[in-house]
C-alpha cells in the first residue's frame, strides 16, 4: 500500500518532528557525568568535545543560511521553515557530532582531492619513467633472460643449399662461431659459441674448409663440422680483393705449408711465366683442393693457371695480361657492388682515354701501405705520396696490380660499360649506392651527399 493511501490516519509532520526533538537531550547543555574521565587527549571524543564548545550553537547559522533560501526559491512562511531547520538542524548537529570529527568545506574537499590526484600521477609518472629507463638500458638482457624476441637459433629442417666455412690455425669456439654466421649457416654470430659454452662442450676444430649447408642449427653445424667427410682435405678460400701477402697468410692458415715456404714460392715471377715485377694479381681468388703433400710452389702454380684460364674466359689478348689484371685489380677494389664494375671500367677507360689522372684511392691506399685500414678514406699523407702506385701523382696505371681480381672484374675490365662518365663516388656504404657523374658539378654534389651520409653514420667506416 502507498504511503499516498493512510495519509489521513498519519499524524501532522510538525507534531511528529516536535515530539521528537522534544524527547532529545540539548547536545549544548549536557555535560558529562561525575563517573566519566577527562578524554585522552587527540582521542576521537577530545575532538568531539573541542568541536562542541567551539561551534556556534547548533541550528543559529544553519537556521539563518536555509531560512534566506526559502525566501529566494519559495514563497512558504518564514516560520514554517524555520520550524522544520530548527528540528533538522538539531538532528544533523547530533549526529555530527558523534560521527564526524569536524565539518570539512566543498572546497577544501575539492583541493584535497586534487592533491590526491597530483600525488597519484606523480607517482604513476615515476614508476613509469623508472620502468622506461630500466627498459631502454637492460631491455635487451631482459629479453634475453624472459626468452622474448627472436629466435637466434634457425629451426631444425631449414637448412639448404651450400656454404663453405674457413677455420683457420687456433681458432676456438668463438672464432669459428663467427665464421659460421659469416657464411650464413647459422642465424647469429654468437648463438654457436653459447650452446658450446651452455652445454659445456669442448671440441677440437682443425684448419681447412668445410662444406655445410645454410640456415643449419647450432647443433647440426657442430655435429657437420666433426664429421671428416665435410671437411675438404688441403683446401683454402682465398676472397676476391686480397693481395698477394694477404693471400699466402690465408694459406698457411689452412693447408699444412709454412707461410716462409709460400713466400719464398712468389719471389720470383717468371718461374711461372709472367712477365712482371710481382704475382700481385696473378693468384686467383677461389676455394682450392690442393694435393696430398703439395709443395709452395705447387700451390702458386695451380693459383696462377686459375688466373689464366680466367683471362681466356674474358678474351684477353696475348700480352695484355698485365694491364687488363691491373684495371680489374683497381674495379675490384672500387666498386661496392657487382653491378657496378662495368660503369667503374668505363670511368676508367674514359679518363685514360682523355689523358686524365685516374685519381682512384685504391691505389694510393695500396702505394702507402694503408689499403686495409679500415677506412673507406685516405690520408692526406697517402694521397700526396710519390710511389708508382699512387694515381693521384702518376700518370695512367700503376706499376702493378693492387689486388687479385675475380672473373666478374677481368670481364669488366675487358667490356666496360658505354657512357659518358668521369668520376663516381659511393654514397652509401652500407647499400653500395654509387652515383656516377660527367660533370665536376654533378661530381661534388655527389660527395657532398656522402660527407651528409657518412655524418649521420660516425661508425661506418667512412
Amino acid at each position: 500500500m502507498s504511503d499516498r493511501s493512510d495519509s489521513a490516519a498519519t499524524p501532522e509532520p510538525d507534531s511528529r518532528l516536535h515530539d521528537l526533538f522534544g524527547a532529545l537531550p540539548d547536545p549544548q547543555v549536557q555535560t558529562p557525568r561525575p563517573a566519566e574521565q577527562p578524554a585522552v587527549h587527540g582521542s576521537r571524543r577530545a575532538a568531539r568535545e573541542a568541536a562542541a564548545s567551539s561551534a556556534p550553537a547548533a541550528g543559529e547559522h544553519r537556521v539563518e543560511h536555509t531560512a534566506e533560501h526559502t525566501t529566494e526559491h519559495s514563497a512558504a512562511p518564514r516560520g514554517h521553515h524555520r520550524h522544520h531547520d530548527d528540528a533538522h538542524s538539531t538532528l544533523e548537529a547530533l549526529f555530527r557530532h558523534e560521527a564526524e570529527p569536524a565539518a570539512v568545506t566543498p572546497r577544501k574537499r575539492r583541493r584535497g582531492c586534487l592533491v590526491a590526484l597530483l600525488i597519484v600521477f606523480v607517482l604513476v609518472g615515476g614508476v613509469a619513467a623508472g620502468g622506461l629507463w630500466v627498459w631502454s638500458t637492460y631491455g635487451d638482457k631482459i629479453s634475453e633472460a624472459m626468452g622474448w624476441g627472436p629466435a637466434k637459433d634457425y629451426e631444425a629442417g631449414q637448412a639448404t643449399g651450400n656454404a663453405l666455412v674457413t677455420i683457420n690455425k687456433g681458432d676456438g669456439g668463438q672464432q669459428v662461431s663467427e665464421a659460421l654466421y659469416r657464411a650464413g649457416v647459422t642465424k647469429t654470430s654468437d648463438v654457436f659459441y653459447t650452446m658450446m659454452v651452455k652445454e659445456n662442450i669442448v671440441s677440437t676444430f682443425y684448419p681447412g674448409v668445410y662444406k655445410l649447408q645454410l640456415k643449419m642449427t647450432a647443433a647440426d653445424a657442430l655435429k657437420a663440422l666433426n664429421d671428416p667427410k665435410n671437411k675438404l682435405q688441403n683446401s683454402a678460400v682465398i676472397p676476391e680483393g686480397y693481395t698477394v701477402a694477404e693471400t699466402l697468410e690465408r694459406i698457411a692458415k689452412s693447408v699444412d705449408v709454412p707461410l716462409a715456404d709460400l713466400q719464398a714460392a712468389v719471389q720470383s715471377p717468371a718461374e711461372y711465366g709472367v712477365d712482371a715485377p710481382s704475382l700481385e694479381g696473378w693468384l686467383f681468388p677461389a676455394l682450392y683442393e690442393f694435393a696430398p703433400g703439395a709443395s709452395a710452389k705447387d700451390i702458386v702454380t695451380t693459383m696462377v693457371n686459375r688466373t689464366r684460364e680466367s683471362l681466356a674466359a674474358a678474351s684477353v689478348p696475348a700480352g695484355d695480361e698485365q694491364r687488363v689484371l691491373t684495371i680489374a685489380s683497381i674495379i675490384q677494389r672500387e666498386a661496392r657492388a657487382e653491378a657496378d664494375f662495368y660503369k667503374v671500367s668505363r670511368v676508367i677507360q674514359n679518363r685514360l682515354d682523355q689523358g686524365m689522372k685516374l685519381q682512384m684511392d685504391s691505389t694510393a691506399q695500396y702505394g702507402y701501405g694503408e689499403l686495409h685500414s679500415g677506412s673507406a678514406s685516405t690520408s692526406d699523407a697517402a694521397q700526396t705520396d710519390d710511389n708508382p702506385w699512387n694515381t693521384y701523382v702518376i700518370d695512367g696505371l700503376p706499376k702493378t696490380p693492387i689486388a687479385n681480381p675475380g672473373d666478374k672484374a677481368i670481364d669488366a675490365a675487358m667490356h666496360p660499360a658505354d657512357g659518358p662518365w668521369l668520376y663516381f663516388v659511393t654514397v652509401n656504404l652500407d647499400t653500395g649506392e654509387t652515383v656516377f657523374s660527367t660533370t665536376y658539378a654533378e661530381h661534388e654534389a655527389a660527395v657532398k651527399q656522402w660527407q651528409d651520409w657518412c655524418k649521420a653514420n660516425p661508425d661506418s667506416g667512412c
